[in-house]
């Protein structure tokens, strides 16, 4: 699914800092050329048939023929993303070295760990230019440019590569499911079409990804749930949870709170404040 990430008009791409809380998105993909640097803590990207495991100091990028969606994170995870678009990209990424950050799907390990001074100088430029975009467009496409260019230089003075563990396919094929349509049967169900017994289904699904099966599941409903109550369509919250699959407005509210460590009221002070940064994870 290809996701439309809110970049201004006028400026070349965007930058934001994620917290853990932030609801995170379905597997998806977007246009724009994507690197994220892990501040703190832990999570994990699933890319395609891969599980990437994120640290402190992980600097990754995303390319627009992947599809990635982030899990497990833990509870002090931080990270800045940033995206450049396909312009911006064309016009910089022009030397032999830069190259493949122009390809739609490149070959290779696009994931590895920064030492501490590359870490500090990268996080102190993504908020640069964060706070640019309040101030003047020219002053953050500048930035952005600088931004990409410093970033891939950071890259290829690391050698210290992430390397993606491959995951089950009956793994890869249940999350696909699932993530298709968040009720696609109950565990039996998914355990006939893994061709595994239950049990063995969970706990390898848990160990691969990192959630269990119903969190995965519950995070796909969370963001159907979104799509549904933020996408233009006049509806209630209780209308679109239970759209969205949840059993009920309980179970919606407690799933909320657990995944965002909010209460769903801090929707409607979002859309008053006219801020989709509370809603929207990593990209």
């Amino acid at each position: 699914m290809i996701d439309d990430l809110g970049v201004r008009a006028g400026v070349d791409g965007r930058v934001v800092r994620h917290s853990v809380g932030d609801v995170r998105p379905h597997a998806h993909r977007h246009v724009e050329l994507e690197v994220n640097l892990v501040v703190c803590g832990t999570a994990s990207y699933l890319l395609g048939d891969r599980r990437y495991a994120l640290t402190p100091g992980t600097l990754t990028w995303l390319f627009p023929g992947q599809d990635h969606v982030l899990v497990d994170e833990s509870s002090d995870h931080v990270l800045w993303w940033a995206v450049f678009r396909p312009d911006l990209v064309a016009r910089l990424a022009t030397r032999p070295h830069a190259r493949r950050l122009q390809d739609e799907d490149p070959v290779g390990q696009f994931s590895r760990r920064l030492d501490s001074g590359h870490v500090r100088r990268l996080s102190a430029l993504f908020g640069d230019v964060r706070d640019a975009e309040t101030v003047d467009d020219l002053l953050v496409n500048t930035g952005l440019a600088y931004l990409l260019s410093s970033a891939w230089r950071a890259f290829l003075d690391s050698d210290d590569i992430v390397e993606g563990v491959d995951l089950h396919p009956s793994v890869e094929r249940v999350a696909r499911m699932l993530r298709t349509d968040p009720d696609a049967g109950d565990l039996a169900s998914l355990a006939r079409a893994a061709r595994m017994s239950p049990s063995h289904l969970s706990r390898i699904f848990k160990a691969q990804t990192g959630v269990s099966i119903s969190r995965f599941r519950n995070q796909e409903r969370l963001q159907r749930f979104l799509q549904l109550y933020r996408g233009g369509r006049r509806t209630t919250a209780l209308a679109a949870a239970l759209e969205a699959g949840f059993g009920s407005y309980a179970q919606f509210h407690r799933v909320f709170r657990e995944q965002t460590g909010r209460s769903p009221s801090a929707l409607r002070t979002a859309a008053a404040d006219d801020d989709l940064s509370l809603i929207r994870g990593p990209r």
